[in-house]
């Protein structure tokens, strides 16, 4: 209810970005900025915003550079380096930041490393940082693989001749190509459709080789939170949990949820998110 889908003017650029604000009535507490996964969009929080909302938080969904609705460059991979797509991020706080209310960081699976590499470059526009079903480095084997998969297909297919390849091969989540998420096929084939393979390509390489950057994130004065589903096939729930405990971050693991609790348990993820920011609000002092 009340949401807005609208383009976020930042200093580098518009973002696609959905707009859920706080539920009538309800006193505002935050903001959060919300990043999705490779090959994801901003819709896959949709089931979030209204759980939020009436927790008091307002919630803002961004297609990264490239991805479904907002523009990138269709074959310049250097666009979509991390660092690149780091800054955005803090280009989107920034177009966030004058509302006078803390600003939590939100990432999802790529979404967090990104968000990580944002609070590395700059920590002191957030207020916390989530991590959700997102890993200390590189993804694992069967995953690479099927980036590996992925990126074959587009070096000789357009992004149209690649999601039909997909859908010929089985479910798109298990070949390689998106995965599932909120709003049916046509939605997910729009989604891919708009977004640019240089994207999936510098993404996905990304995905393969980061380098574990953990002890230094630990340095950074913020409150953290690592959240998964009990299950992932990406980034292992024990690799997960090691890197919770070397950041002495919160950790939540979603029951009946896999590598995309924001889909597969949305209620429960958004109850987990607002208790850990309720918590950082009430340790704040009076005053501050």
């Amino acid at each position: 209810p009340n949401a807005r889908a609208y383009p976020l003017s930042t200093s580098r650029g518009t973002f696609a970005v959905v707009d859920s604000p706080v539920a009538p009535g309800v006193e505002p507490r935050g903001v959060a900025l919300l990043l999705p996964g490779f090959t994801g969009s901003k819709e896959d929080f949709t089931l979030m915003h209204e759980p939020l909302a009436a927790r008091g938080y307002r919630t803002v969904a961004v297609d990264g550079r490239g991805q479904h609705e907002s523009d990138g460059p269709e074959h310049d991979e250097s666009a979509y380096a991390q660092g690149e797509l780091a800054r955005d991020v803090l280009a989107q706080a920034a177009a966030l930041g004058d509302l006078g209310a803390p600003l939590h960081l939100f990432g999802h699976s790529l979404g967090g490393q990104i968000s990580r590499a944002a609070v590395l470059l700059d920590h002191t526009p957030f207020r916390s940082l989530t991590l959700m079903a997102s890993g200390p480095a590189q993804i694992s084997d069967s995953q690479q693989q099927r980036v590996k998969l992925l990126r074959d297909a587009l070096g000789v297919m357009t992004m149209a001749e690649t999601w039909e390849a997909i859908l010929a091969m089985g479910p798109p989540e298990e070949v390689g190509g998106p995965a599932r998420g909120i709003g049916g096929q046509d939605l997910l084939r729009r989604r891919w459709l708009g977004t640019k393979p240089a994207q999936l390509l510098a993404t996905g390489r990304q995905l393969c080789t980061e380098p574990d950057r953990v002890d230094e994130l630990a340095t950074v004065p913020l409150p953290f939170h690592v959240l998964s589903g009990a299950s992932d096939d990406t980034w292992p729930v024990p690799v997960l949990d090691d890197m919770a405990a070397r950041l002495h971050a919160r950790r939540t693991v979603i029951p009946g949820a896999e590598h995309s609790p924001n889909a597969d348990q949305p209620l429960r993820t958004a109850q987990a998110v607002a208790d850990f920011w309720d918590t950082l609000d009430e340790a704040r002092p009076t005053g501050a």
